[in-house]
């Protein structure tokens, strides 16, 4: 087995904003990712790592961990095996094992001669799964531009936790009056009662569907549990929420739950995550970060787990290198695709 690696800057059509537990984050025009490659024999397998600073991860982390990894200790025949060196390699850095477990799954795919969907016995049903597009904090001006400009994609998703998060709704109100709109705090509200004030207040808009992470992810349960209790808005967990060992905590205080691939560690770990959290019981969204095609179109294998899907990191770029899923009007699509099998992504 060979790996390489390469970084990337994926640079954003807009400047990226959001909340967080110390406030709003300072604006970013683009995001770097680093893209992996394997190679065995006569099959080859590619995947991507998308690091968050909110977990303590970067590009240079990324290229760090994969620098110690043994190439010869994977294999595309033992996907488990070789995630179990991984975590031998070094505790968390979840972004570059997913890098390599998308690769470690794709090369799996070719040799088996079908798309990773078909080889986790989910398939892929056309016309019907539906994404939502993000809207960063940013100036009501500046939303009403962007939502404009996103006037045929159904579902929105508008960050807040801001002091303007009512001006902003209302600016995306002018432009789209009835559009379904979620809405993702990430972390912004300190204590229950700031929370569920905001959370009223924003629910007089008829149309929000649910509200992602209204309180730090290390809050007491028994706050969170009270604000699920009390919410007018179903509460969905991203923070929350990395692998299916975190259920436990999340199953009394929200009603959703958030699936990564970064934060899973790849498709394998998202897997079971959206498995387990159906079990349960609680709703499930396949979510992302400033990703390429290739990252979103890894997780949208996985789409008929989900009742949610919120897989537009590639949408908020204008250098995308990779093409795989459509996502016309907002609908996912491997209708178009060129490639058959495996993660059915090709470089541009």
């Amino acid at each position: 087995m060979k790996l390489t690696f390469r970084r990337f800057d994926l640079r954003l059509v807009d400047t990226w904003r959001i909340s967080s537990q110390q406030g709003v984050t300072q604006g970013k025009d683009s995001y770097p990712v680093v893209f992996v490659e394997l190679h065995a024999e006569s099959f080859h397998g590619i995947g991507e790592g998308a690091p968050s600073s909110r977990y303590n991860e970067s590009a240079d982390t990324v290229e760090t961990f994969l620098r110690k990894v043994e190439p010869a200790r994977l294999s595309f025949q033992d996907i488990p095996g070789s995630m179990e060196y991984l975590d031998s390699v070094a505790p968390g850095n979840y972004t570059a094992k997913a890098a390599l477990n998308l690769a470690l799954v794709d090369g799996m795919a070719k040799a088996a001669g079908v798309p990773v969907y078909d080889y986790l016995k989910l398939g892929f049903r056309e016309k019907r799964h539906v994404t939502s597009f993000s809207i960063g904090i940013d100036r009501p001006e500046v939303i009403r531009k962007k939502v404009a400009r996103a006037a045929n994609l159904p579902i929105l998703k508008l960050k807040v936790g801001s002091p303007d998060d009512w001006l902003n709704l209302r600016a995306v109100r002018e432009i789209a009056p009835d559009k379904t709109i979620r809405l993702d705090a990430n972390e912004a509200w300190s204590t229950k009662e700031e929370a569920l004030r905001n959370i009223e207040s924003l629910a007089q808009d008829k149309h929000i569907e649910f509200l992602e992470q209204p309180m730090p992810c290390d809050s007491d349960p028994k706050a969170m549990v009270w604000l699920k209790e009390r919410s007018p808005l179903p509460l969905f967990g991203d923070e929350s929420y990395h692998h299916a060992s975190d259920l436990a905590r999340c199953v009394d205080c929200f009603h959703g739950v958030n699936v990564k691939l970064v934060k899973t560690g790849g498709i394998t770990g998202a897997y079971d995550a959206l498995q387990t959290a159906r079990k349960a019981g609680i709703k499930t969204m396949i979510g992302c970060m400033i990703e390429s095609s290739l990252l979103i179109t890894a997780a949208a294998h996985l789409a008929e787990l989900a009742d949610h899907l919120d897989l537009d990191g590639n949408l908020l770029i204008q250098n995308d290198p990779y093409e795989g899923v459509s996502s016309q009007n907002g609908v996912l699509s491997f209708s178009e695709t060129r490639e058959s099998i495996g993660l059915r992504v090709r470089r541009r």
